[in-house]
């Protein structure tokens, strides 16, 4: 009876989890269909320059975090899942903005729409995956969460990719909204037990937006978003520099493999009390990564052929994939174990801001060097370094600072 009592408390694959992971899927699906194809939208419609694709794509992820701390501390003070309905309703239909937008200035408005509200749903959405899931199973259960979004990112740039080579901008366009609304339906049904003790009283100070515990390890996240954010964005502009000009759609879907794969075991390494060492490993294999991706132009211009240049670029994939794919689950539990139980969203709110600030640096960076003599190769070189001040950072003092202070 005892044995048959710790199954059912410790039951992952419930029938809200599995809509929370659909739900996710379906919204990242929605995401990353435009990820790949707005900076190309962006300079054939509006002939925008790359500095200004960087200024005007990193408006999203600036209110997004900007919105993330507000958004952490509503969640907290009220029940988590009719303020994530709302934000996946609004995240889905603003989509239908993009093939309206006439001037440049009005695709910046929906933009800066759309980053309010995804901070506000992808914050709602990893607060209440935990909510809906055992304790003894937080890094396994946060990688499967997250393997949705991975397969997304395998199938969104890879499909939105091909399609811009036989369809119009706006048929992709109407696909992300069909998506979203679809994602919208079926994460409704998620059911969710967790309410909010309102006899409980906040205190509105800083600490209630702000996980100050999470100051450190935070540092070290915004140092490995920023060449992820420069990756993401320009990955398929350097691919035709290298003289890729056909099949970007697969480095996507290599990283995704890599992600899922790595993440498969790192969610589980990670309930086994090896945060630290799945975070320090996966640091070390991005830094492996970028190194190798930021000579790849080097290779191209001199007397090497182009298919060690294409074999390369798609090996790099899938070891960022690996590398990343460990990061993603060990730092969300880091968070979440930092913080009280009534502070979760909060916990991932700071989660999730250290890694939209550094994404958006990454975004202006990224296109700033980019219009540089030195280009992307430059970028992906300064985002190395990046990767490496991280790897300091969070083996001297945040790694430490968490084995101190953690709570579970």
């Amino acid at each position: 009876m005892e044995s048959t009592l710790i199954s059912s408390k410790d039951k992952l694959w419930t029938q809200s989890f599995i809509s929370a992971c659909a739900g996710n899927f379906l919204l990242f699906f929605a995401f990353y269909l435009l990820l790949p194809i707005l900076p190309l939208y962006l300079i054939d419609r509006f002939h925008s320059t790359k500095s200004m694709v960087g200024i005007i794509l990193s408006c999203y992820t600036l209110v997004a975090l900007i919105v993330r701390p507000i958004a952490g501390f509503v969640l907290d003070m009220f029940n988590r899942k009719p303020i994530y309905l709302l934000a996946y309703g609004l995240f889905s239909l603003t989509f239908i903005g993009y093939p309206l937008a006439s001037f440049i200035s009005m695709f910046l408005f929906i933009r800066i729409l759309h980053g309010l509200a995804y901070g506000v749903v992808s914050t709602a959405g990893s607060s209440l995956i935990v909510d809906i899931m055992p304790a003894s199973r937080r890094g396994e259960g946060l990688g499967y969460f997250g393997v949705a979004n991975n397969i997304a990112m395998a199938m969104g740039p890879m499909i939105s990719l091909f399609m811009h080579d036989y369809y119009s901008y706006d048929i992709i366009f109407y696909m992300a909204i069909g998506s979203g609304l679809v994602g919208f339906i079926v994460a409704s049904t998620v059911k969710s037990n967790k309410k909010v003790d309102k006899t409980v009283k906040q205190p509105i100070v800083f600490d209630r937006f702000f996980l100050l515990k999470g100051l450190k390890a935070g540092s070290s996240l915004f140092l490995l978003a920023i060449p992820y954010g420069m990756l993401t964005t320009y990955v398929a502009i350097y691919g035709r520099e290298l003289g890729i000009k056909a099949g970007m759609g697969i480095f996507f879907s290599l990283m995704a493999a890599g992600l899922i794969g790595s993440r498969m075991f790192a969610g589980k390494m990670v309930d086994r009390g090896k945060l630290v060492k799945v975070i320090t490993w996966g640091i070390l294999i991005c830094v492996l990564a970028f190194f190798t991706l930021s000579g790849l132009n080097r290779l191209a211009v001199s007397a090497y052929s182009v298919s060690l240049v294409t074999l390369l670029f798609y090996l790099v994939a899938i070891v960022l994939g690996v590398g990343y794919g460990m990061l993603f689950p060990a730092f969300n539990t880091l968070f979440v174990n930092l913080a009280p139980n009534n502070r979760r969203a909060t916990a991932n709110s700071t989660y999730l801001t250290s890694w939209d600030i550094g994404v958006g640096a990454g975004l202006v960076l990224g296109g700033r060097l980019a219009d540089t003599t030195g280009g992307l190769s430059l970028a992906f070189l300064m985002g190395a370094f990046a990767v490496c001040l991280s790897f300091i950072l969070f083996t001297r003092i945040a790694g430490p600072h968490f084995v101190q202070n953690k709570l579970r």
